[in-house]
């Protein structure tokens, strides 16, 4: 085994060629990890490439970790000449055995605004340092930056054309959510309750995905499973919460859009319809069809058929007491929105001809929803219009039956921390 300082040197700097060696060889490498082996036993390399798996046997790690700290550390002092190319060798290995050094990020990030590294083989590293440290913050910090680079003007041209970042190809924005989405999906599942995995992942819907409605219901669906097998995870029941919220204020938002719009049709109808936005009506029209309620009501069904296959557990109860609230909520912003939006979208020329003004306005809507409107039999008989005017709907998922939900749990349950978690949850507010 080495131990003089020359004998290091030689062995670190074969050891990094290997390494090197072993990307150009299979550059779809997809973990990494330590081989346990206190001492090297024959006189081979250490490095272990089987299939798409690196190994790194343990014994070269406290040779190899403080030559390549030390080397950039002097080479960030200016006491120590170094090419680009042993740069990212050298940030490489080091990265994969310690990827919380910031100052080997930092250095990565010069070579890539220099144009000398490209930014797509920085997120390969930092999923592979991922497989080994899923919680590493440095490494999750590190690739925002490279996505946000990714998605700047003249950042990549082969992503984004010159001139405008609204040119680049909207596939190969979506290639790069869905990768991150497994990388995240990964991660978390690679260390429990991983809140930076979690946080990233909402980054990603926020920047890359504009967290529209298509995007926010496949990662409804995507993740329930997930947190049916990891029913302790609080990350996990925080992503789908940010989710269904998400999902809310998007919806609610477009509705007042499109209502303004509407309004602003029936205040000014000569206004032609060129210069209105066409992308956000289509918008609009598309948040029209997302039934929030339903999808509140399966994700509180969904807690009912968790806390009773596997009691005891009170992530699941507090994720409960949000998607209540959230119901609860939803109850009294949408009903008024659809009336608006129902009597607003009635006949034009009845409106045009009576003047405006924000109480008649406000008694039409009433009457529209009544059906007390004489002009409501010219309207487009649609299924809001149906839902409006029929009677209210029994609310299958008020107090009355959450409450009774706690009943039955307190009746049957045989495990203190359930009994514990559904007393706690009657006695919360939200009910």
């Amino acid at each position: 085994m080495a131990e003089s300082p020359e004998e290091v040197a030689v062995l670190v700097q074969r050891v990094v060629k290997d390494i090197r060696n072993a990307f150009q060889r299979n550059p779809h490498i997809d973990e990494i990890g330590l081989i346990p082996c206190p001492e090297a036993r024959y006189n081979r390399s250490p490095i272990v490439l089987v299939e798409n798996k690196l190994g790194v046997e343990s014994w070269c790690v406290k040779f190899l970790l403080p030559y390549v700290h030390n080397k950039l550390l002097l080479y960030r002092q200016r006491k120590q000449w170094l090419n680009k190319d042993e740069l990212i060798d050298v940030t490489c290995t080091l990265l994969l055995l310690n990827p919380d050094f910031t100052t080997a990020w930092n250095v990565r990030k010069e070579l890539i605004l220099s144009g000398t590294l490209n930014p797509l083989k920085d997120l390969h590293l930092g999923k592979l340092a991922l497989t080994k440290f899923p919680k590493s913050p440095e490494t999750w910090i590190h690739r925002r930056w490279v996505l946000q680079q990714l998605i700047q003007e003249n950042s990549l041209p082969s992503l984004v054309t010159k001139g405008n970042l609204g040119a680049a190809p909207v596939e190969r924005i979506h290639r790069l959510v869905q990768e991150e989405m497994n990388v995240c999906s990964e991660a978390a599942g690679r260390y429990p309750s991983n809140y930076n995995a979690w946080s990233h992942r909402i980054w990603v819907l926020q920047h890359l995905g504009k967290l529209t409605i298509k995007v926010l219901l496949d990662e409804l669906s995507s993740t329930k499973y997930w947190v049916s097998m990891h029913v302790s995870d609080h990350s996990g029941f925080h992503y789908r919460q940010f989710l269904l919220n998400s999902l809310i204020g998007r919806t609610v938002t477009d509705s007042n859009l499109l209502l303004q719009n509407r309004m602003g049709n029936v205040q000014n109808p000569s206004l032609l319809k060129e210069e209105e936005s066409a992308g956000a009506a289509a918008a609009c029209e598309e948040e029209q069809s997302v039934d929030l309620p339903h999808c509140l009501e399966e994700e509180l069904e969904l807690c009912t058929e968790l806390i009773d296959t596997y009691p005891g557990h009170e992530t699941l109860w507090c994720h409960r007491r949000c998607v209540f609230y959230l119901q609860h909520h939803l109850k009294n912003r949408i009903p008024l929105l659809s009336a608006v939006v129902s009597s607003v979208g009635s006949n034009d020329e009845t409106l045009n001809n009576s003047h405006y003004s924000p109480a008649i306005s406000h008694m039409a809507q009433a009457m529209d929803v009544d059906g007390l409107n004489e002009s409501s039999s010219k309207q487009v008989y649609t299924q809001e219009t149906k839902r409006l005017k029929r009677a209210p709907v029994q609310d299958s998922f008020g107090p009355e039956m959450e409450y009774r939900f706690i009943n039955e749990v307190l009746s049957t349950c045989r495990d203190v921390d359930q009994a514990r978690f559904a007393t706690a949850y009657r006695k919360c507010g939200c009910i």
